[in-house]
């Protein structure tokens, strides 16, 4: 979702002839909470160009390797829709390696008129990505190859943007996670259907769909899971952790303040299906998968990081992507964040790094 419209301002762009990799800031990092600790940002990618592309409005990433990674482009303008191959580190170190522009099955690019990039998986053997566009919405599947699109997964009709269905627009499918084995996908709605809304304290009564089959095979949805956000937050990321847990990030912005961007473990152990329901306003708390917050960003150290626009914290940014890599020394699991600065002068491609306890 696009939180900030850009300014009819002219933006300083660098071309990357070549790939381009910046360490972290040179200010240490330090702990964001118990469980988070802050390693650096790298700005290497803020106001670049790629193959042409502008490497702006990232919405979403997956981690394909120990030094890889594939990001996701939303709608920036009228330039096509596109994933960028990125080269990463923990340091944290940020370098674009290549791009595939994704293509309609007639083989013509998908734009800003018909594709909102928000929600990426990089299916089982890194040939597939599924990709979702918050518009309608929809799953679509693309070959990395060649961009073009292959399949797209069933989206049930209640979910589809009113008046075709319940949803609000650019409230739908912010946010896509697959399990390691590939046999179950989530989606997450950025906000809550028309009839589930959001309740007195202004927390969401947002739905999970979870899907189940094969990776790079056919989808279909088998149960739904109510999610309440922190009030006012919106749901716009998810990653798999393992079989009973997810890692969930809230965001929002307000203008002359700024950002909130947080962190949570979500358990589905106990997770109940609420597909039937028909609304979630009576729904009693128990219905609700159990979250726990890991971080939030303010609190992490400004580690020397400016602000082109007002912020609680400098560090901040329009943080929309959210993805766990490996292990670390110590049990701690690699998580990166990366902003979307929507193609705007006071916005800033930020990649973060952090080392975080699941346990």
């Amino acid at each position: 979702m696009r939180w900030q419209k850009p300014l009819a301002t002219a933006v300083v762009l660098t071309t990357l002839t070549t790939p381009l990799t910046a360490t972290a800031t040179e200010h240490p990092g330090g702990a964001c909470s118990p469980n988070a600790r802050f390693l650096g940002f790298s700005d290497a990618l803020n106001k670049t160009t790629y193959g042409g592309q502008l490497v702006s409005g990232l919405s979403a990433l997956n981690v394909t390797g120990p030094h890889s990674a594939v990001a996701l482009v939303d709608n920036v303008l009228t330039s096509p829709a596109r994933v960028f191959d990125l080269k990463i580190s923990s340091k944290p170190t940020v370098s674009v390696d290549g791009i595939t522009i994704l293509k309609r099955p007639d083989g013509t690019p998908f734009n800003a008129q018909d594709f909102d990039g928000e929600g990426l998986v990089v299916e089982r053997g890194q040939r597939t990505i599924l990709a979702t566009s918050e518009r309608e919405p929809s799953i679509r599947r693309f070959r990395l190859s060649d961009g073009l699109q292959i399949g797209s997964l069933p989206v049930p009709t209640r979910f589809q943007v009113a008046p075709a269905g319940e949803a609000v627009t650019n409230g739908t499918f912010e946010s896509l996670t697959a399990s390691r084995d590939g046999r179950s996908v989530f989606a997450g709605m950025e906000e809550p259907l028309a009839p589930d809304g959001r309740d007195a304290d202004g927390r969401g009564r947002n739905r999970i769909l979870r899907y189940t089959g094969f990776s790079g095979h056919d989808y279909r949805v088998t149960s739904q899971y109510a999610y309440h956000t922190d009030p006012g937050l919106s749901l716009v990321e998810l990653a798999w952790v393992n079989p009973g847990e997810l890692v969930s990030m809230e965001r929002t912005f307000v203008p002359g303040v700024g950002n909130t961007i947080r962190v949570f473990t979500v358990s589905l152990r106990h997770a109940t299906d609420v597909t039937a329901k028909a609304s979630l306003k009576d729904a009693p708390d128990k219905a609700f998968v159990q979250k726990k917050l890991l971080f939030d960003l303010v609190n992490c150290p400004p580690s020397g990081a400016t602000a082109g626009q007002p912020q609680p914290n400098p560090l901040l940014d329009n943080v929309e992507a959210l993805a766990l890599g490996g292990h670390l020394p110590g049990g701690r699991r690699q998580l990166y964040l990366l902003s979307d600065d929507n193609n705007g002068p006071t916005q800033t491609t930020r990649f973060y790094s952090l080392a975080v306890d699941l346990h």
